[in-house]
């Protein structure tokens, strides 16, 4: 019989403003049993490039991440974010330990291919070894990961922590049944924009095409939820977006095939 796994993944900005972080790390201290934390930090390292003179370029709300930038999310993502977030947990009785793709071999990816756009030295992911994560898991150690993976040549690649959660998510429900929370500074997916209380309850593929042909989905919470139906459809059990202070899973928007 398995056993339940919560996998949260919260965005960047409630990972790296000390209040949200510390009412974060609080809920997340509170969920029972296994549980696996994934985070951005991308507002943290734009501030950090500019204060050292790196041009920040972003497409489509993506990173261009050039030689330069790679190591500015480097140090950021999986050093002061993933560090300050890690020493929290261990403050709450939390026994922590931060991870990137790199360490233990645990994501491994492709540089992403020149197309339209050279987005650099970022990642796509082909590989999770979910056997490694369940060891610590089972161990009850709790990961913490970086948006950061590896091409298993010595290359670093950035990747983007919404598609690291799904990936992660995906490959470990193997093993757990997996609960996958989406977690930011929005109550749910809104019907209208303006009001922080049109939360959607349920999106299905069917509601969810029809909701985008509306233009009541769009932007960036459309690959979002690509990603949270990938999730559903590869064996995990509930996709769950949600306010970052209601990681429970108990409101905010539940995705369902």
């Amino acid at each position: 019989m398995k056993e339940n796994l919560i996998i949260v993944k919260v965005g960047g900005k409630i990972a790296e403003e000390e209040n949200s972080l510390m009412r974060l790390l609080d809920d997340f201290s509170q969920i029972p049993g296994y549980k696996l934390l994934i985070h951005g930090g991308g507002r943290s390292a734009t501030k950090i490039a500019s204060m050292l003179g790196i041009e920040t370029q972003m497409v489509n709300g993506r990173r261009i991440t050039d030689a330069e930038m790679l190591k500015v999310v480097t140090m950021t993502y999986a050093g002061l974010v993933n560090k300050n977030i890690v020493a929290g947990l261990q403050a709450k009785g939390v026994n922590a330990v931060g991870l990137s793709g790199m360490d233990m071999n645990v994501i491994r990816s492709v540089k992403r291919p020149v197309k339209d756009i050279d987005y650099g030295y970022v990642g796509d992911v082909i590989h999770v070894d979910s056997d490694m994560l369940a060891m610590l898991i089972n161990r009850h150690v709790v990961p913490v990961l970086a948006p950061l993976t590896h091409d298993g040549r010595g290359q670093i690649l950035n990747t983007n922590a919404d598609t690291i959660a799904g990936e992660v998510a995906k490959a470990l429900s193997q093993k757990f049944n997996v609960t996958l929370i989406y977690s930011f500074e929005k109550k749910g997916v809104l019907r209208d924009a303006s009001d922080d209380d049109s939360v959607i309850p349920v999106i299905t593929p069917g509601l969810f095409e029809k909701y985008v042909d509306e233009g009541i989905i769009q932007g960036g919470m459309i690959p979002k939820l690509e990603n949270a139906f990938s999730a559903i459809d590869a064996g995990v059990d509930k996709v769950v977006i949600t306010l970052a202070s209601a990681i429970d899973g108990n409101s905010g928007t539940i995705i369902k095939k």
